[in-house]
C-alpha cells in the first residue's frame, strides 16, 4: 500500500535533517524540529513515511518515558538514546534521528494541577544542553572526549506553549505547524482507501463533507466498515467459542470478504461517528461530576432565619430561596476552571453605581445587591452558576463565566446569565478571597 506524503511536510523534514548533517560555516542550525498541530492529523505517521522515503534510521522515545520514580532516569535515558542514534549513524553510515513523540504530554505544564517534578526539569535541561552541545553528550559518571556525530531531534506535540520557554526558542528548536490542506487530505485519504478501489471523486466528496475532521477520522471510518462482518462472524461462531476460534485456532485465522465501500455506506458510518463525537462534547459529564463533588464539598445549611425586606426577582419570576451559609472548614474553591463570560453587546460596562438600583430593579433585588456590594467591599469575590431543571435534581450546577471582583462586572455578569438562562436555575455565591472558600450561596432565579 502506497501512502501519501505531503510535499510541505517532506520538504520541511528533509531540509532540517539534511542541514544538521552538513557543515555550514558560520551558520548555527537548530538541532530540534518541533512538529505541532491538532490531534489526529498524522504527525507521527507522516514522519515515519518521510524516514522510510529517505532511508533514515529513527530511535524512538515516547512521552511516557519522560517520568520515572527515580530522579534523573528520564534525562539519562534521553542522553543514552541520543548516543545510541549517533553510534548507529556512525556504524551504518546513514542518517539517523532521535524521535520523541508527544513531548508536551510528558514535559508540558497544562495548568496548576499538572505536577512539575524534578524529572521534568531535568528533561528540559537535558534537551537544552544537547541542543547547545550536540557533539558532546556525556552519560552521568563517565566522560568520553571523542566528538559524537550530530543527530537531529524530531519532537511532536499538540500544544508547545505548555513547554519550557527556553527550550523552544528559535536557536534550539525550529517549529513547524502541521495543518493539512484540502489537497493533502484528499491525497492521504486516497492512500487509506487505495486497496478498496474508491474513485477519486468519492474521496473528494467524502473529504469535503467532513473537511473539519482530522485524518484519523477517515482511518477509523475504514476500520468501522468491517464491524458488520465481524459482528456476523461472532454471532455465527457463538460468543462462548470466539476466543477459541480466534486465538491459537487449528482452523487458521478467519477470513472476511471485502465490505461494501460505496460512498453512501461510508457516509452512513461517518454520520454515526460524528454523532458520537457530538454526544461526547455535549454531555460534559466531567464538568457535571466535578461540580457534584464541588457541591458536596460545600454543603448548604438550613435556610437562614433572616427575613428579606424585598423580593430579589421581579414579580414575573418565581420565588427565591434564602441565603445558605457554608462553613469555613469546607474544601477549597478552585477559580481556575472558570472562563470569562461573553457580555451582550447592549450592556454598558461603564455603569453609574448610583443608578444600579434603577437599572436592575426589575431583575435583582435590593438585598441581593447589598450582599454583593458588602462582599466586594470586603475584598471577596462573587461567582455565578446555572443548571437546568433535569440536572437541578442531581445538583449538577455549571459555572457561568469567571469569578468577578468588581461591582459593575458582577451585576453585568448576573444580568447576562439571567438573560441567557431564563428557563434555568441561577444562583450566586460569595468566595473568601484568601482561602478561596464559599461563604454563602443563594438561588436568585427559578424556572417557571
Amino acid at each position: 500500500m502506497s501512502y501519501y506524503i505531503s510535499p510541505n511536510f517532506l520538504d520541511k523534514l528533509a531540509v532540517h535533517i539534511t542541514k544538521n548533517f552538513l557543515e555550514l560555516p558560520g551558520v548555527r542550525v537548530p538541532l530540534i524540529l518541533g512538529i505541532h498541530g491538532r490531534k489526529g492529523e498524522g504527525k507521527s505517521f507522516q514522519c515515519e513515511l518521510v524516514f522510510e522515503r529517505m532511508g533514515i534510521e529513527a530511535i524512538h522515545m515516547s512521552a511516557g518515558e519522560l517520568e520515572s520514580p527515580d530522579a534523573g532516569d528520564p534525562g539519562r535515558l534521553v542522553r543514552l538514546r541520543y548516543r545510541e542514534a549517533s553510534e548507529l549513524s556512525k556504524v551504518r553510515g546513514k542518517m539517523c534521528v532521535l524521535m520523541i513523540n508527544d513531548l508536551d504530554a510528558g514535559a508540558g505544564r497544562f495548568d496548576r494541577g499538572t505536577q512539575y517534578t524534578v524529572n521534568t526539569q531535568l528533561v528540559n535541561g537535558t534537551l537544552m544542553n544537547i541542543a547547545d552541545n550536540p557533539t558532546d553528550v556525556q552519560l552521568p559518571g563517565s566522560y568520553d572526549s571523542t566528538p559524537l556525530q550530530r543527530i537531529p531531534i524530531i519532537v511532536t506535540g499538540n500544544d508547545f506553549s505548555t513547554l519550557y520557554a527556553p527550550l523552544i526558542r528559535d536557536g534550539r528548536m525550529e517549529k513547524f505547524f502541521w495543518e493539512p490542506n484540502r489537497d493533502d487530505k484528499v491525497g492521504i485519504v486516497s492512500g487509506i482507501f487505495a486497496p478498496d478501489g474508491l474513485p477519486k471523486s468519492d474521496i473528494e466528496k467524502l473529504v469535503d463533507t467532513y473537511i473539519n475532521q482530522p485524518i484519523d477520522f477517515f482511518s477509523a471510518l475504514r476500520s468501522r466498515i468491517y464491524d458488520e462482518q465481524i459482528r456476523s462472524f461472532i454471532h455465527s461462531t457463538g460468543f462462548e467459542k470466539v476466543s477459541l476460534r480466534v486465538v491459537n485456532s487449528t482452523e487458521g485465522a478467519p477470513t472476511f470478504a471485502k465490505p461494501n465501500f460505496q460512498l453512501p455506506r461510508l457516509m452512513e458510518y461517518a454520520n454515526l461517528m460524528v454523532q458520537e463525537q457530538q454526544r461526547v462534547e455535549n454531555s460534559g459529564l466531567v464538568r457535571e461530576y466535578n461540580q457534584v463533588l464541588q457541591d458536596r464539598s460545600f454543603p448548604t445549611s438550613a435556610k437562614s432565619d433572616r427575613p428579606e425586606s424585598k423580593p430579589l426577582i421581579a414579580p414575573d419570576r418565581t420565588n427565591i430561596s434564602d441565603y445558605s451559609e457554608t462553613p469555613a472548614s469546607d474544601s477549597t474553591f478552585n477559580p481556575n476552571r472558570f472562563t470569562y463570560p461573553i457580555k451582550p453587546a447592549n450592556y454598558n460596562t461603564h455603569v453609574d453605581p448610583s443608578r444600579h438600583n434603577d437599572v436592575l430593579s426589575t431583575r435583582i433585588g435590593l438585598e441581593t445587591l447589598e450582599r454583593m456590594r458588602t462582599d466586594l467591599a470586603q475584598g471577596h469575590n462573587i461567582g455565578i452558576e446555572f443548571v437546568d431543571k433535569r440536572r437541578f435534581k442531581m445538583n449538577s450546577w455549571q459555572n457561568y463565566g469567571s469569578v468577578v471582583v468588581g461591582e459593575s462586572e458582577a451585576i453585568i455578569a448576573l444580568e447576562s446569565c439571567l438573560t441567557e438562562h431564563e428557563d434555568d436555575y441561577v444562583r450566586l455565591f460569595g468566595i473568601e478571597s484568601n482561602t478561596r472558600r464559599r461563604l454563602w450561596e443563594k438561588i436568585v432565579q427559578r424556572p417557571n
